[in-house]
């Protein structure tokens, strides 16, 4: 059986105790009503990463957490895959060169977006982070952040980025957690009535959040596809950390999906492995066990090794004490063939489950499209 029901909850994969247990405290509000477990599932802040919860009538900023409209996207170009493998080594130095990646990382060259003549941004606190939000649109952040070049198996090439609201994000989510009274250690979600005016703030200023993430994600995909000097034939785009409003057993309920990716039947989304890994085009499909899954799927391959158990800590300025070296996961893509530019080993592939054995578990519910195998990555140092 591909999913199994732990204290009602529906647990795709290997359950890990601590994120059910996070996922029971989020489900003691009043306000929630549905929960699941996707198969990359892991511990997070508050609701569990690969965790999806429904609410009626109410939000969590907690739940959607600090990385506000995190999310992929995915285009197919129409340049020779040959051409590109030929050229992989120029062509991801180019895309370091022309994309800024890193913590606090701004757009070389601000971009002027028709989203910041929105007039939300008058909204209180917004105003405050406008600039902030105008310097880093375009830029790609730190992390399990990437730029991937893949050929699929058709011999296509695919561009495939990963980010979200960069430090707008983050500010919307710090101040909307500590103005519902959440408090750092908190195990509990801040949850917020949508019929109130923080309520609706939150959801105001969420929306921005993720229009602002298409914005940047499509303005990198673009930005590669010139740099390649190639057109965008197909694009694949979806967030996975955000709260949408939808219809489940006839009730509307806001479905917060924290490191998880709607599946609605037909509808399609990129999903990524690791960085040596294969990564997939997948499509919805009807069935019980869609709905079972809050028609949700999973985000990525899903983290088996914390980054501090695989890099180590910082003593005196230099790093000890990591299981994964450097030359582990150098060799790992070099085996791989994979050209990399950046990456911190606590993002090497020994960090991830495979990919290929997390989409088993929720064969029922996906189907998988295309498989795209990396031939360049780029992340933050």
């Amino acid at each position: 059986m591909p999913y199994r029901t732990h204290d009602t909850i529906p647990v795709w994969g290997q359950l890990q105790d601590s994120a059910l247990q996070q996922m029971n405290n989020c489900l003691k509000h009043d306000k929630a009503v549905l929960a699941a477990l996707m198969a990359d599932h892991h511990h997070g802040y508050v609701q569990p990463i690969g965790g999806v919860i429904a609410y009626h009538e109410a939000v969590s900023p907690a739940g959607v957490g600090y990385d506000i409209a995190c999310g992929n996207k995915a285009v197919r170009l129409d340049i020779s895959a040959i051409e590109v493998r030929n050229n992989i080594s120029t062509i991801m130095s180019d895309i370091t060169r022309d994309i800024s990646f890193g913590v606090g990382s701004k757009n070389k060259k601000p971009v002027d977006h028709a989203i910041f003549n929105d007039p939300i941004w008058k909204l209180e606190p917004l105003i405050k982070w406008k600039n902030l939000a105008m310097s880093q649109l375009g830029s790609v952040g730190s992390g399990n952040h990437y730029v991937d070049i893949f050929v699929d198996e058709l011999n296509r090439v695919w561009v495939g980025v990963h980010f979200g609201s960069r430090g707008l994000g983050h500010r919307i989510a710090t101040h909307f957690i500590k103005s519902g009274g959440g408090k750092p250690n908190d195990v509990s979600p801040v949850v917020l009535n949508v019929n109130t005016n923080i309520g609706q703030d939150y959801l105001k200023s969420m929306s921005l959040a993720g229009r602002y993430a298409y914005a940047g994600r499509n303005w990198v995909c673009r930005k590669i596809s010139t740099i390649l000097g190639a057109n965008i034939l197909e694009e694949v785009h979806n967030h996975h950390n955000f709260a949408w409003k939808e219809l489940h057993n006839d009730t509307e309920l806001w479905v917060v999906r924290k490191g998880a990716t709607p599946a609605y039947p037909k509808q399609r989304s990129f999903v990524g492995g690791s960085m040596g890994d294969t990564s997939v085009i997948i499509e919805g499909l009807d069935s019980n066990e869609s709905k079972k899954a809050i028609y949700s799927t999973i985000h990525g391959a899903g983290r088996i090794m914390s980054r501090t158990e695989a890099a180590g800590k910082y003593r005196n300025g230099k790093r000890s004490g990591g299981k994964i070296s450097r030359q582990m996961m150098l060799d790992w893509i070099e085996r791989e063939n994979v050209e990399l530019r950046g990456a911190n080993t606590d993002e090497s592939p020994h960090c991830y489950r495979r990919l290929t054995q997390v989409l088993k578990h929720h064969a029922p519910t996906i189907r998988v499209l295309h498989k795209l195998q990396p031939i360049g990555v780029a992340m933050a140092h």
